[in-house]
């Protein structure tokens, strides 16, 4: 390819992690032409988040991926309690229960018709899942992939974005310490590409580029935006810096844990605290290290600390180490240049992962950017429209990072005594007032409000009505008060291993949901969204109960499933409306 040879695409999405592929894959739903660029060459097979919370699920299930996703990870009937001891094979200081993913979809088939969680959380790790939709978004003809490729250079103009980008040199990846992996890609971004040849650069135009390149996102860099937020923890665990390290340890299982499987395994004791996420159900697990402040890696520590946290020599193979910083809790001011570039996931929020909720607040932002690109894409945005993407999500992002690092700071303060190890009268009793408060984390694991309970109230594209319910992060109230979630249904009784679903029916674009069989037909509103060349989809449900849920004959739903106008009748001004909820 020559240096003149211009590529184009409508949107060009820097970073291939799960919310940067999402994002590919919610553009390729409204039928936007993207590509997208990722330094590696493939997903990075070191372990991370294992949550995707029930809002993630319902996402994966629009995309038509869900049941796909949910046969990855821990197997069916593998139990996802989260448990804590004073060592591997000692002491079982409390356990949190919670049901295996059989367990779950039982309960989703004998759940009433208006259950909301319908779409339970998910324990896959995400490199499985990553792995999965890295096949997947090959497979969709609106995506052109550019793996190992790096976007160094973009300019941005009034019609657009002209980015330079080079191909990466590859480092062989077998059994991979990536520690330094974020400075270097950091440091290779601002050296640019010294040395590569004229084939090895491709130039492209674009309409819009999304920068979902992490924490040291480069594109954030790039624009001089800064984070915000809290002040790192300092404490015991889950504060300051960190090392994961993906081990495969055999007779782990049998030696420690048979009988008392879990998903997460805690060791809290006066020597140590950490914590060992199971991965495929057998002998891979997650590790996490806390180093003390100035100390250097070195794999012996790692080691060492495992074999302390066992309590007895076991055989362990490391296959991989990352490093990571704790207790963080951080938004950036602005979500974007304000006009054709924008950052999404851990490029405009960073999380401790105390409740899982860093990939899954990324992926519902991408939900929100995408159908604001391709409204602006297609020619029916607002001038508006796009700027709503920070006015809706920036609260969001101060809202669950506040809550992951406040989950964090609980688990900083678990009450230990010195004797907590002892087979004494005093051991057990602090063994009990420990058991007793490490009992009730059990919202760490849930917290349904964070999972279900994002609002937009205030947003200039909501068209209010009511008042909305308490936010909440342990409790969802479902309220067809424009701004939230739209309250679910089923339509099938329970019983049915595949009930369906109100969300099945929602269009791609909005959707206006006629209650009752005598309300309004929706043909004025119809008609001004054809003028309008806004999709719209009207959608008939006969049913008393969905009725009752959304208090209205009418609601309108947006194209990431949140109500934004409700009403037994149309409004007089039509045209209005639509203007409003586009950002006109």
């Amino acid at each position: 390819m020559t240096a003149t040879s211009v590529n184009t695409a409508e949107v060009a999405i820097v970073g291939g992690g799960p919310v940067g592929m999402m994002l590919a894959l919610f553009l390729d739903r409204h039928g936007v032409k993207t590509v997208l660029f990722n330094i590696e060459q493939d997903t990075r097979w070191h372990p991370k988040g294992s949550t995707h919370n029930s809002r993630t699920m319902e996402h994966y299930r629009r995309l038509g991926i869900s049941r796909s996703i949910r046969a990855l990870g821990l197997p069916p009937e593998h139990q996802t309690d989260v448990s804590y001891f004073t060592r591997y094979n000692s002491h079982e200081l409390a356990r949190i229960h919670m049901p295996s993913e059989r367990e779950k979809i039982r309960s989703v088939v004998a759940a009433p018709r208006t259950h909301q969680n319908f779409e339970p959380i998910h324990r896959a790790n995400q490199m499985y899942v990553e792995q999965f939709l890295s096949g997947h978004v090959r497979t969709r003809k609106n995506i052109q992939l550019r793996y190992g490729w790096q976007v160094d250079q973009f300019t941005e103009s009034d019609d657009g974005v002209v980015l330079q980008a080079h191909r990466v040199q590859q480092k062989n990846a077998d059994n991979v310490d990536y520690f330094d992996h974020a400075v270097q890609a950091a440091q290779a971004s601002e050296r640019g590409p010294a040395g590569a040849s004229q084939s090895e650069r491709e130039t492209w135009r674009v309409q819009y580029m999304v920068g979902c390149d992490g924490g040291q996102s480069h594109v954030r860099r790039t624009l001089g935006i800064p984070y915000q937020g809290h002040d790192n923890l300092k404490q015991a665990f889950l504060g300051g810096r960190t090392i994961s390290s993906h081990l495969r340890v055999p007779d782990l299982i049998t030696r420690c844990f048979s009988g008392r499987e879990s998903w997460q395994y805690w060791v809290v004791n006066p020597e140590l605290r950490t914590a060992l996420v199971a991965l495929n159900g057998k002998d891979e697990f997650l590790y996490w290290t806390r180093l003390p402040d100035g100390q250097e890696f070195n794999q012996q520590d790692i080691l060492r600390s495992f074999q302390q946290a066992c309590g007895l020599p076991l055989q362990v193979e490391v296959l991989g180490n990352r490093n990571w910083t704790a207790g963080v809790a951080l938004w950036a001011e602005q979500f974007g240049s304000g006009k054709r570039i924008f950052l999404a996931g851990d490029a405009i929020h960073l999380f401790t992962p105390t409740g899982g909720f860093g990939m899954n607040t990324g992926i519902d932002g991408a939900a929100n950017l995408a159908w604001k690109l391709a409204a602006s894409v297609q020619g029916w945005a607002g001038t508006h429209l796009l700027a709503s993407y920070q006015t809706e999500r920036q609260p969001v992002a101060r809202r669950n990072t506040t809550a992951a690092q406040q989950l964090a700071r609980n688990v900083g303060s678990v009450p230990v005594a010195d004797c907590i190890e002892q087979n004494t009268a005093a051991g057990e009793d602090a063994r009990r007032s420990a058991g007793a408060y490490l009992s009730t984390f059990g919202e760490e694991f849930g917290s349904i409000g964070v999972q279900l309970g994002v609002r937009y109230d205030g947003s200039p594209l909501i068209a209010e009505d009511g008042a909305p319910p308490p936010d909440s992060y342990v409790s969802y109230t479902p309220s067809a008060v424009p701004g939230g979630r739209a309250p679910h249904c089923f339509f099938d009784p329970p019983g049915l291993l595949h009930r369906r679903s109100l969300f099945d029916l929602f269009g791609i674009g909005f959707t206006l949901l006629r209650l009752h069989s005598a309300s309004d037909s929706g043909a004025a509103l119809k008609s001004v969204a054809i003028a309008m060349r806004i999709p719209l989809a009207v959608v008939d449900v006969e049913d008393d109960e969905a009725r009752q849920l959304y208090g209205r004959d009418l609601a309108l739903i947006r194209p990431d499933q949140h109500v934004c106008w409700r009403g037994n009748r149309l409004p007089g001004d039509c045209l209005a409306l639509m203007r409003q909820v586009t950002g006109h």
